[in-house]
């Protein structure tokens, strides 16, 4: 049986969507097939730089294509909320918290949250929850966040979300994963008035496994993440496919789409998640304390 395609996108015009870290991997190829459909898309990018030779790239694959730049930087809640403010006019069709950051020596958000679990996390839960008026605005909103295999990995540790006492890179990185799906999981509950579910990617080839290495300025890890893309990932196209079946074709609320061969590679397909990931207390207890962090509460729909 044929697998889903990019091709199999349906007609998106009239429709609004915002893309968080459009400007690589992923978040490009997300982006990038919904303007070809029509949609009119906000490329959400921390770098100006980076964000705009994006910009120019898109458009020059997808002349016509209704596209603006917004700045983001998810690892600072004043940057969150002046995004908010500026792109937050209703209605918000289709949300994908696709940016992150992935295996990093510890750093800080401007905040002062461990940086993989405040950007991964913190960040997209303040941008949605600031959104929300204007995802209630659309017919029927779609939030997709971007997890990944290594949110079975992951453990909420509730008495040092932020690495303090000690830090392990993979250890945190698989914490702010499954924080990701429960998240998604969890808003698809609170918020009936739209459709949230989680994907990823499987193993696809982006800059998120050198930025690690580059950072501690390990070259040889550098080398290795490189040539591990190189001859076993699929293409960052491929590996935006979930997250565009998430956002476009026909899901169920609160599941997870990924590659269909082992979560690894393939054509998108609705996939089993960590056993955590479902439990309603860690879903109440991680919300409570994301409101906390952040600031930023979900106030219930008018009646």
């Amino acid at each position: 049986m044929r697998g889903w395609t990019a091709n199999d996108i349906p007609a998106l015009k009239g429709r609004r969507a915002i893309v968080t870290g459009a400007n690589s991997g992923i978040g490009y190829h997300t982006a990038l097939q919904l303007a070809r459909h029509g949609a009119s898309v906000v490329l959400a990018c921390r770098s100006a730089e980076r964000g705009q030779a994006a910009f120019d790239r898109m458009k020059a694959a997808a002349p016509g294509a209704d596209l603006a730049l917004g700045s983001l930087d998810l690892a600072d809640l004043v940057s969150v909320r002046a995004f908010a403010a500026r792109h937050g006019d209703g209605p918000l069709d289709i949300l994908v918290n696709n940016a992150g950051v992935m295996a990093l020596p510890r750093r800080a958000t401007a905040d002062g949250f461990e940086m993989q679990f405040g950007t991964n996390h913190l960040g997209h839960f303040a941008l949605t929850g600031l959104l929300l008026p204007a995802l209630r605005a659309a017919e029927s909103a779609r939030v997709v966040t971007v997890t990944s295999g290594f949110a079975w990995t992951g453990r909420l540790d509730f008495d040092d979300l932020q690495g303090e006492r000690r830090y392990r890179k993979w250890s945190a990185y698989g914490q702010a994963k499954l924080a990701n799906l429960i998240f998604a999981k969890e808003l698809d509950r609170r918020v009936p008035e739209l459709t949230s579910v989680a994907a990823h990617p499987g193993f696809a080839a982006t800059n998120l496994q050198q930025a690690g290495p580059r950072m501690q300025g390990n070259t040889l890890m550098d080398k290795a993440a490189g040539l591990g893309n190189a001859v076993m990932a699929q293409s960052a196209a491929a590996g935006a496919l979930p997250s565009l079946y998430a956002a476009t074709a026909d899901v169920e609320g609160g599941a997870c789409y990924g590659p269909r061969l082992l979560q690894y590679r393939g054509a998108p397909t609705k996939v089993v998640t960590p056993p955590q990931a479902g439990r309603a207390d860690l879903g109440e207890r991680l919300w409570d304390v994301s409101e906390t962090l952040t600031g930023v509460g979900y106030t219930p729909a008018k009646a």
